[in-house]
């Protein structure tokens, strides 16, 4: 193909693409049917894990419940089945052990099934200063945050390969799209995840695995516990998410096959400010909206116990 005609062939894609995302701006794309599917949660023992699992289960999927805390897992497994869902599995599994994961998703696969809606949800923060940061729980986020996403595709994608037909979700975080203060290793693991799912959908698609689809989730702080203390300077513009709120979004998206979903809007603008702005400008808007300080009056979830 002589590069005149390709040219012409991509201005009338592109022009194709915008019309068909304006459309969607108006009328969002129809929901597909997960019914029978089977959805494997990481981290589902509570929080945004349980509920993301609660409205699956309400729409008909097979669960698969993965924490490392046993107790947690089986609250959520008996509570999705007084909601009405009877295909629940809950298993036990340390996500920041590669064996563990391998040897757990070869339990699923025989037991349950192929997995084709694989949700890593699970993640820890640590909440220090860089230099005051044990080497221990720096590789322990990173474990967690990031290498249990690789492993658990490496696991489960080869099936939604062989079927061309499956979805990959990372519940990354805004603090996988800006570096903030006192969150070094957790936004290193966060960008990491991100850029993670983004090259491996990049891979899929040249490998002509368009039945394979994934979303990425950057929320802003939720008001699960896991940040308790941590402050916003303007909450009426970058508010705190609530659970509930944020896990809907999250399984719309999903069902909608968003790529990128990011919460609440006015994080997309700083996004975007971030790119186009000079760096000393982008950073005056940050110190004036507080990012700065946002961990200053971090507690956590173990702290508060």
């Amino acid at each position: 193909m002589n590069f005149f005609l390709e040219t012409l062939l991509f201005i009338g894609k592109l022009l194709y693409l915008t019309l068909e995302s304006l459309f969607l701006l108006f009328i969002p794309a129809r929901k597909k049917n997960v019914s029978g599917e089977i959805v494997l949660i990481t981290g589902s023992g509570s929080g945004i894990g349980r509920l993301i699992a609660l409205k699956f289960a309400k729409l008909g999927a097979t669960l698969v419940l993965w924490d490392i805390n046993q107790e947690g897992n089986k609250e959520t497994a008996r509570l999705v089945r007084e909601n009405g869902g009877v295909r629940v599995h809950d298993y036990t599994c340390d996500c920041s052990k590669k064996q563990e994961i391998y040897r757990v998703a070869d339990q699923v696969k025989m037991e349950v099934g192929d997995v084709g809606i694989l949700i890593n949800n699970a993640g820890i923060v640590t909440g220090k200063k860089f230099l005051d940061c044990p080497d221990s729980l720096i590789e322990k986020t990173m474990e967690v945050n990031t290498m249990a996403n690789i492993w658990t595709c490496k696991a489960f994608l080869p099936a939604m390969m062989a079927a061309n037909h499956g979805h990959l979700v990372t519940i990354a975080s805004s603090a996988g799209l800006f570096g903030i203060s006192g969150m070094t290793d957790y936004c290193a693991s966060k960008f990491a995840a991100v850029g993670f799912l983004e090259a491996l959908v990049a891979e899929m698609k040249h490998l002509k695995k368009t039945g394979i689809k994934a979303t990425i989730v950057c929320p802003y702080f939720i008001s699960t516990g896991m940040f308790e203390g941590c402050k916003s300077k303007l909450p009426h513009v970058i508010p705190v998410l609530k659970p509930e709120y944020t896990a809907e979004k999250i399984v719309t998206s999903v069902l909608r096959e968003e790529f990128y979903v990011i919460l609440p809007r006015f994080v997309t603008l700083g996004l975007k400010l971030k790119h186009w702005l000079p760096q000393k400008i982008a950073t005056a808007i940050s110190d004036y909206i507080g990012l700065p300080s946002l961990m200053d009056t971090f507690v956590g979830r173990q702290k508060k116990r």
